[in-house]
Order: structure tokens, then C-alpha cells, then sequence
């Protein structure tokens, strides 16, 4: 049972009959009156619906006038009612939609007639036509050319076009006769309540399911939220869930609407042409997905074979080079670190062939629309993909150059670090200071890469630096304690041992290089800076001063360290 809330108010300055004033107490039923607006809206929708389609309504006249392209003034068909008669032929000096107009103008001349009965209808042959009387009235004249385009003999055609007239023009009075019309009248009330009836049920259903929704899964969304530690948000999740039933709520009450309007236009034979409309959109969309589902349905089976199979060919191809990879297949002058950017360069040649093989046969591919697209992204991607191509050939071209590889440590320009990553279109490098460096391919194409580490694990990178000492140093002592210097380094490999070298004599000193072996790139540096505290040290020991890139006269005493100042503060002595 249900329960509708009552709202009591007072109605003032209502006048009776005298013109006295009165007041009156009236009770509304609120639930009612929610009901009552419901069924306005309704109605107002039905007139707005109605509105769009008053021109299809008033174009009844015209709707005879359609015709197949490109024959447009050579066939058009005879409607009454839209109920399909006859198509006829004809030519520019009297268009086939004039001809039909005028053979359905006449037809219903003699319906309205109540004069005139079918038995009237008569068939009389000439020699290059056929022609249908109504009593005295002309009706239609049948052509060879009109038999041609049904493929039947003119007489035949004409039998079956008479009898056609006939059952049309009883149609036709049957479908307007008062009874006819009160019929489908209650036929129409009925509908309207039982539409109006299940719409008030579907509307009470959603707002129930709303409720429940928001009683239950509103309250789980938030626990879940809050036991993933607000990893999924629950609002989003709710507006999704939300609009979902608002969606099926719309779809059901357009799919109510739709064949209670298609229903109703087509009880009375004045509106049937526009209900044939409304059927029409959503038939003819539909029909013409399915029909080109029909003809596409070959070359969509032939899409399928041919994804599987190219689906299989890179399986096998992707497990030859795994293979390669791994050490389990070996190819003679073939590297193992070439096998990952091979398959992934042979995938790319496979799946654009497979495209150019599979294009002709994607639905739609010939049309003028798919070609304007085909191009334009043609001309978008030519246009935007120089260097897109440049890095792509660059980063091909040092796959199989062999300048490194993941985990190497160069110096690429100005940048040197460690290789992270190698892709088609650039490089990544973290350097020592922590940066993370994406350089383009196409630059490291351009450039001199230095690698550090492709010799370094067999014969030992060469860690040097140069220190000026000046004439009146021996340069046998020199060499010595620069010797001395690379042996106290820890990570300097004794085997070979270091040298060194006299690079240049200047104006003010000879610049001494020192050179020692390490096979630990990774601390390159830090090895290069504990050399060069070792230099100062030793130097300092000895009492060597190290020269200044130029001077302008030499110093009263050596510019050195005494060994009791090397801890001076803030340094420890370990």
C-alpha cells in the first residue's frame, strides 16, 4: 500500500458567486501531484517528439518523390499509405517522381469516391501500352519499360498492379472509417497508460536500486578505500558505478518511447509514413551494419587467418633469437647482444607487411573517407617524423656498430656516465653526479663515443694526469717518486707496472704524465683523485715543489707542504 504525504493550506481572497470572500481548506496529494508532473513531462515530451516529426507527417505527399540514385528521375515507386504499389520508369521530359505523384493522386481520388467500387477497375491493351480505368477515370499507364524494370510481362504486370489498386483503395477506406479509427483510438489510450504505467515502474526501480546502491555500495567503495590507503578512489569509482545506472535508466525509458511512438504513428494512416521514418532510423543503421557485416564477413575471416599466422611467425621468430641470446644457438660472426634490437627490427618489418597485405581487405579501406585519412595521417607523419626517423636509423646503426652496450661506462660529448638503457630512438646515461641523461641516437651518431669499460676487464683501463716540475728538478727523481705515487694507490694495478711520460718541455717545466692500469672502471675518478693525493704527498715529501702553469721568478724557498702540516685543522690525522 502505498503512502502519500498530505499538505493542508489555506486558499484566501476566493470569491463565491456574490463576489463575497471565502476561504477554503484543501488537502493535495503530494504523491499525486509528483505523478501528475511526471505524466506533463511526459505528455511534453511526446509533443516535442512530435514536432520533430510533424515535417515527416506533412511530407507525406513528398515521400513518393524518393528514388534510387543515380537513376533519380528515371524510377520512383507509387506509395499509398507507404505500402509500396509499383515502380515506374521515367524520363527527363516527365520524371518518374512526377509520374508516381500523379498515379497516386488519381488512386486516391477514387478512394475517397464513395461512388466508386473496385469491380469498376478495367484493363485495356493498345499496342505499345497497357492502361487501368476506374470507371471512366484514367489510372495508370503500363509501359514495356515498366515491365522491363519488374522483369514480367507487361500484361501480367498489369493484373497484378489492378489488383494492388484494388486491395489499396479498400485499405485505404477500411483504415478511415469511424470504426476503424475509435478502435485504434482505445488501442492508442491503452498504450499511452501502459507506457505511462511501465515508465512509473521503471522510474520507482532505478530510484530503489539509487538507494540501494548508496546504502551498499557506496558504503563498501569507502571501506575499500580506506583498507587500500586511499589507493582507489572511492568518489571516482562511485561517480562511475552512478553513471552506469543512470545510462541503462536513459536507455530503457528512449527504448520504451521509441516503439510507443513507432506504435502509435502507425495506428492511424496519416502518421503511418512518419512512423515508417522513425522504424527507419534505427532499421536502416542497422540493416546496413549487418548487410556490410555480410559482405565484409570473408575478408574479416581472411584479417583473422592471417593475424594468426603472423601471431605464430613472431613466436617462432622471437624464440630463434631468444635462443641467440641465451648461447643455446650460435651464428657464425653473429654477437649475442645482437639478437634482442634484431628480432624487435625484423617484428617491425614483419607486422608492416602484414599491414600492406592486410589493408586491401580492412572494411571500409576503398572508400574516399579512408583514403582522406589514410593520407592526411600519411602527410602528418612525413611531416613530423624527421627526426623520428633519423633516430631510429642512428639507434639501428649503433646496434650493429657495437659502440656499447647496457652497463658500459662512456663519454659521450661532454657527458660521461654509465649506459642504462639503449632503445631505437635514444640512450640513457647516468652520470656520477647522479643525472640521469637522455641523448638522442642520432646525436651519439655524430659524435666520438669514448668507451671506458670495453677494454678495461682484459687489459686495464690507463688512468694518467700531468704535473709541471720545473729544470732544476732531475727528472730521474721525478719519474721515481711519480712511480711511487701510482704504487701507494690501492686500485692502480701493479701488473703492468706504471710509467711515465715526458709530454712537453714549456717555458718554466717539463710536464710529466703518470700512467697506471685499473681495471675497476667504475671508480675511475675516485681513483684518479687518490693519485693525485699521493702526487702531493710524495712530492711533499721530497721536497719537490710542484710548478704553477707559469711563474715570474723562482720563489725564496720551495713552494711544499712540511710533513707536520699535512693534518693542519679542521684535517684528522687517521
Amino acid at each position: 500500500m502505498w503512502r502519500y504525504s498530505f499538505k493542508r493550506f489555506t486558499c484566501a481572497n476566493i470569491t463565491d458567486k456574490k463576489g463575497l470572500p471565502m476561504k477554503e481548506t484543501m488537502m493535495i496529494n503530494s504523491g499525486l501531484a509528483h505523478m501528475i508532473s511526471r505524466r506533463v513531462a511526459f505528455c511534453s515530451v511526446f509533443f516535442l517528439l512530435s514536432l520533430v516529426l510533424a515535417p515527416a507527417i506533412q511530407a507525406q505527399d513528398s515521400i513518393e518523390d524518393i528514388s534510387n540514385p543515380p537513376d533519380a528521375f528515371r524510377t520512383a515507386p507509387v506509395l499509398i499509405d507507404g505500402q509500396e504499389l509499383v515502380m515506374l520508369r521515367g524520363v527527363s521530359s516527365y520524371p518518374a517522381n512526377e509520374r508516381a505523384r500523379a498515379v497516386r493522386s488519381r488512386i486516391i481520388a477514387l478512394a475517397k469516391d464513395s461512388s466508386f467500387s473496385v469491380d469498376q477497375l478495367v484493363i485495356k491493351e493498345d499496342e505499345d501500352r497497357t492502361t487501368i480505368y476506374g470507371g471512366n477515370t484514367l489510372v495508370i499507364s503500363i509501359f514495356d519499360v515498366d515491365a522491363e524494370l519488374e522483369s514480367v510481362d507487361r500484361k501480367i504486370l498489369s493484373e497484378l498492379i489492378m489488383s494492388k489498386i484494388a486491395n489499396s483503395i479498400t485499405q485505404y477506406r477500411l483504415e478511415r472509417s469511424p470504426s476503424v479509427l475509435w478502435t485504434n483510438s482505445v488501442y492508442a489510450l491503452g498504450l499511452t497508460a501502459a507506457v505511462f504505467l511501465l515508465l512509473w515502474g521503471i522510474i520507482r526501480l532505478f530510484r530503489w536500486l539509487d538507494g540501494l546502491a548508496v546504502r551498499h555500495v557506496q558504503k563498501s567503495l569507502q571501506d575499500l578505500a580506506s583498507k587500500s590507503h586511499q589507493l582507489i578512489n572511492a568518489g571516482q569509482v562511485w561517480t562511475l558505478f552512478a553513471g552506469v545506472l543512470r545510462t541503462i535508466r536513459f536507455v530503457a525509458v528512449a527504448i520504451i518511447l521509441y516503439f510507443y511512438l513507432n506504435t502509435l504513428l502507425g495506428l492511424y494512416p496519416w502518421t503511418r509514413p512518419a512512423a515508417a521514418v522513425l522504424f527507419n532510423l534505427v532499421l536502416n543503421p542497422v540493416k546496413s551494419l549487418w548487410e556490410g557485416f555480410l559482405t565484409s564477413l570473408p575478408d574479416l575471416v581472411f584479417l583473422a587467418v592471417l593475424y594468426l599466422f603472423v601471431r605464430y611467425i613472431l613466436k617462432l621468430t622471437r624464440t630463434f633469437f631468444k635462443g641467440i641470446e641465451s648461447g643455446r644457438i650460435r651464428l657464425q660472426n653473429f654477437d649475442q647482444d645482437w639478437a634482442s634490437p634484431t628480432y624487435k627490427i625484423l617484428r617491425i618489418l614483419i607486422v608492416a607487411f602484414s599491414v600492406v597485405v592486410a589493408y586491401p581487405y580492412i572494411p571500409g579501406s576503398d572508400s574516399m573517407a579512408f583514403k582522406g585519412v589514410s593520407l592526411f595521417l600519411g602527410v602528418i607523419f612525413s611531416l613530423g617524423s624527421s627526426s623520428f626517423i633519423a633516430n631510429m636509423m642512428a639507434g639501428m646503426a649503433m646496434t650493429y656498430r657495437g659502440a656499447f652496450k647496457e652497463g658500459d661506462r662512456v663519454r659521450v660529448g661532454d657527458v660521461v656516465g654509465v649506459v642504462t638503457e639503449v632503445k631505437l630512438m635514444i640512450t640513457r646515461v647516468n652520470t656520477v653526479k647522479n643525472e640521469s641523461v637522455v641523448i638522442p641516437n642520432s646525436n651519439i651518431l655524430n659524435s666520438n663515443v669514448v668507451n671506458y669499460s670495453v677494454l678495461a676487464k682484459e687489459k686495464g683501463l690507463v688512468i694518467h694526469t700531468t704535473v709541471g716540475i720545473g729544470y732544476d728538478t732531475p727528472w730521474r727523481q721525478v719519474e721515481a717518486m711519480l712511480v711511487m705515487a701510482a704504487d701507494r694507490t690501492p686500485s692502480l694495478e701493479k701488473d703492468p707496472p706504471p710509467f711515465v711520460l715526458q709530454q712537453s718541455m714549456g717555458d718554466f717545466a717539463v710536464n710529466y704524465e703518470i700512467n697506471a692500469f685499473c681495471k675497476d672502471v667504475s671508480r675511475m675518478l675516485a681513483v684518479k683523485s687518490d693519485l693525485h693525493r699521493n702526487i702531493q704527498d710524495v712530492f711533499n715529501e721530497h721536497g719537490v715543489q710542484i710548478m704553477s702553469p707559469a711563474y715570474e721568478h723562482d720563489p725564496e724557498s720551495p713552494k711544499i707542504v712540511p710533513p707536520d702540516q699535512w693534518y693542519a685543522a679542521p684535517a684528522v690525522k687517521p
